[in-house]
């Protein structure tokens, strides 16, 4: 289980954006998280995928209690948990092609893996892994993505707002991907995102950010 317990978290000492969040994600479940634009879901998000340190509180994987946040993260655990960002460009390094974006984790951890593999897996193909960011579309940027944050076979992964960007095949297609490792391997989703309808036809449970804090300050 990956799990937040009375989390307070911001981005300047003053104002939290969530106060007391708590929230926890089982393997094999997709759960849903819903709410408004700037309603904390993304900060929240981000805390469960180690890449945001709460000011307070409580992260646990798997029952462990964790300490270490982005660079500080030891790398089993940094492995363990996936993230898919809502806007891919600034997601990933422009210079590189969907291969190194889809290798990049495995390269920093000098493990080798099929790239053909997880690219037909998200719906890429050959061609296209010989380009860049620049001469894709915002959906096969999302997909190289997708893929990159499967590569390490991930126990969690966030998806927030994954979505948002794409048409409804693209939407479709990766929902498809993202059930069929839940089923098959057990990895448990937190799926973030403003389109209540989406996460009701894809979430196991759905919760809304503002019943997993104690209170949501003010704008």
């Amino acid at each position: 289980m990956l799990s937040a317990s009375d989390v307070v978290v911001g981005y300047r000492r003053g104002e939290p954006v969530l106060d007391g969040a708590s929230i926890d994600v089982s393997a094999g479940e997709v759960l849903g998280l819903a709410g408004p634009s700037g309603s904390g879901k993304s900060t929240l998000g981000r805390v469960l995928a180690l890449l945001h340190r709460p000011w307070s509180g409580r992260v646990s994987l798997d029952g462990g209690d964790i300490s270490g946040f982005r660079h500080r993260t030891p790398p089993e655990t940094r492995k363990a948990i996936g993230i898919v960002f809502q806007h891919p460009r600034p997601a990933v390094d422009p210079r590189f092609t969907l291969r190194d974006i889809i290798a990049e984790p495995l390269l920093a951890r000098g493990e080798a893996d099929d790239i053909a593999e997880l690219a037909d897996e998200v719906g890429i193909t050959a061609e296209l892994l010989t380009r860049r960011p620049h001469e894709v579309s915002d959906g096969q940027l999302q997909r190289a993505c997708l893929a990159r944050a499967l590569a390490p076979h991930p126990r969690y992964l966030v998806c927030d707002e994954m979505t948002a960007m794409l048409d409804a095949s693209t939407t479709a297609a990766l929902v498809r991907v993202v059930d069929r490792r839940t089923r098959e391997n057990g990895t448990g989703v937190l799926a973030i995102s403003h389109d209540e309808a989406l996460l009701d036809r894809w979430a196991h449970r759905v919760v809304h950010v503002s019943d997993v804090v104690l209170r949501v300050p003010r704008a």
